[in-house]
């Protein structure tokens, strides 16, 4: 069955994407080398019960997810079926006589792969990156690359919004591949991965592999050495990142026949009491994290835009809008999101992926009317296990990015568990993070932050926290702009007709409850949402990104005036 809504939206992106490579660009910017082969493009394509099918013989442009209209395939991928991927690739005469790594972006959700009819290995989780070693399996001409992957939903993996039965606050499922395919060629010592550990004054990075002689070189000049596997980077000159000032330190590291470029930020996210009042800061001064929900969907690819334009757009929607923040929901990106907020200034709030069943009843509509206490559900060991893994891969593979201010580990009770435990084993893997252990309900007795989602009623503080109050959603109105719409379903907190009532709405949130409230306590806010989603129709600007609903100058200037409540030292 196809996503016949998807005929109907379509993105800017589409138009100026390449339709022979899409997504052909360097996609770690954490670590950068001159070496890069594409895979992405058309492959030979099947899904079917058959775990041996006897043909591909369809064709899926990669990286999209099948259920996308951008993928070629565009539609449903029913449960039991696998899917088949398979292509051909020759290396770049450079990269013969090195050792080649396959690099896979993001396959959902169960992988296995194989080059030249040999086994590779297989992979579990739909959302983070992997790679094989395939120097041994290469020859000099073609080699067939070979992709079996399953994705059954099954909930004891992270799964965020999807389900088969879309609608409201659930979205289409994806499956398969979805980030880029891609090969590197590297010496036989090289550097596997790079740790950055930041404050105000110094980087410290920590790389495994490579060789024993390493340097690092700053843009400026400045040589700093390594002692083992650590060196520490104190830059004579202190430039200090903020979303006002984004700045970045560029270096090149040196390890023995590997070069590598990378960046770093000089940044702090603390806390502290001003005027007796708990206060998140950002290095070392009390400060407003002003943002959106960003749920990272788009109707024609759905988990991924048709070019990183936009990724960078919605960035800079953002900040035009004068916002600074952006809660990443229940998803993690491809590394390429993450270095345009680095790059261009936005803080992410970054959501850890609810695995376990869902309770309306329990999750939703008994925290709702004031049931905001109820003690950790029960969660079977396999769920338990899947998710503490998943959670400490996402944290090691986000750790680089100095825009990630921000750890949310439950969100709303979906999946919660030992939340107090969870929160010291989170804090334990990443103390330079705030860590908001249960967003919006449940909360136990450790956190970082009292983190607070407020709908269906005036935003109020009550009793003053012992802990910085973070609005982590509110908000939702609905205005949906005729034209830019997914189908005929809506769903919204409350609705407004017209562009202008809709605007009002919006203007007398923040300045009647909003701005009273920073001088009081509030530290950090997320409006839902950034865009429209499917149903939802309660971004600020369409589900398809040609529309705006909110005047810019209008909405930054009002925000502008919240920065001003916010108290100094």
């Amino acid at each position: 069955m196809s996503n016949k809504n998807f005929f109907s939206l379509t993105t800017k992106y589409t138009g100026e994407m390449d339709k022979n490579i899409p997504w052909n660009e360097y996609p770690r910017p954490s670590m950068v080398r001159g070496s890069f082969l594409c895979l992405n493009g058309q492959w030979d394509f099947a899904a079917s019960e058959d775990e041996n099918p006897d043909a591909l013989t369809e064709k899926i442009l990669v990286p999209f997810p099948p259920e996308s209209m951008l993928s070629g395939i565009h539609r449903d991928i029913p449960k039991g079926s696998y899917m088949h991927y398979r292509r051909r690739f020759c290396l770049d005469d450079a990269m013969r006589g090195k050792r080649i790594i396959l690099h896979f972006g993001a396959v959902e959700t169960l992988s296995t792969v194989y080059l030249n009819g040999k086994e590779l290995g297989s992979h579990e989780g739909g959302y983070l990156p992997f790679s094989f070693d395939i120097t041994e399996l290469c020859t000099d001409g073609d080699n067939i690359l070979y992709v079996k992957a399953k994705d059954d939903l099954d909930l004891a993996y992270p799964y965020g919004k999807q389900t088969r039965k879309r609608g409201g606050m659930w979205y289409t499922p994806v499956s398969g591949i979805w980030q880029t395919v891609w090969i590197e060629a590297v010496p036989e010592n090289y550097v596997k991965s790079i740790r950055i550990t930041t404050s105000m004054s110094e980087a410290t990075v920590e790389i495994v592999g490579g060789a024993d002689e390493k340097k690092i070189f700053l843009e400026s000049g400045e040589i700093f050495d390594f002692i083992g596997d650590k060196c520490v980077v104190s830059p004579k000159e202190k430039h200090l990142w903020s979303p006002e000032d984004p700045y970045l330190y560029k270096f090149k590291l040196i390890s023995g026949k590997d070069c590598v470029e990378s960046y770093f930020a000089l940044r702090e996210i603390g806390t502290s009491i001003v005027n007796g009042i708990p206060r998140l800061t950002l290095n070392g001064k009390p400060y407003l994290f002003n943002g959106l929900l960003d749920q990272g969907y788009f109707p024609d690819g759905i988990f991924l835009p048709a070019t990183s334009k936009g990724y960078e757009d919605d960035i800079l929607v953002t900040k035009a809008h004068g916002f600074n923040m952006l809660r990443k929901h229940i998803k993690v990106e491809p590394e390429i999101f993450y270095h345009l907020c680095d790059k261009l200034g936005v803080v992410v709030f970054q959501d850890m992926i609810n695995n376990s069943n869902y309770s309306f009843l329990y999750d939703t509509a008994l925290p709702t009317i004031g049931f905001k206490r109820l003690p950790d559900r029960h969660r079977t060991k396999r769920e338990r296990k899947i998710f503490e893994e998943q959670m400490y891969a996402t944290m090691e593979h986000l750790r680089f990015f100095p825009s990630i201010l921000y750890y949310t580990v439950f969100n709303e009770g979906w999946g919660q568990f030992k939340a107090d435990i969870m929160y010291r084993k989170a804090k334990n893997f990443d103390s330079t993070r705030i860590i908001d252990a249960t967003s919006g309900w449940f909360y136990r007795r450790e956190s970082d932050v009292d983190s607070r989602h407020v709908y269906f009623k005036p935003v109020k503080i009550g009793r003053q926290s012992r802990l910085p109050i973070v609005i982590s959603e509110f908000g939702g109105y609905s205005h949906r702009v005729k034209g830019h719409v997914f189908g005929e379903d809506n769903y919204g907190y409350s609705s407004y007709e017209t562009k202008e009532e809709f605007e009002n709405a919006f203007v007398r949130l923040y300045g009647n409850e909003i701005k009273p409230l920073i001088s009081k306590g509030i530290c950090a806010l997320v409006y839902t949402q950034i865009s429209d989603v499917e149903d939802e129709t309660n971004g600020i600007i369409t589900y398809d990104r040609r529309e705006e609903k909110l005047n810019r100058e209008k909405i930054y200037s009002l925000m502008q005036e919240l920065y001003e409540e916010v108290p100094t030292i």
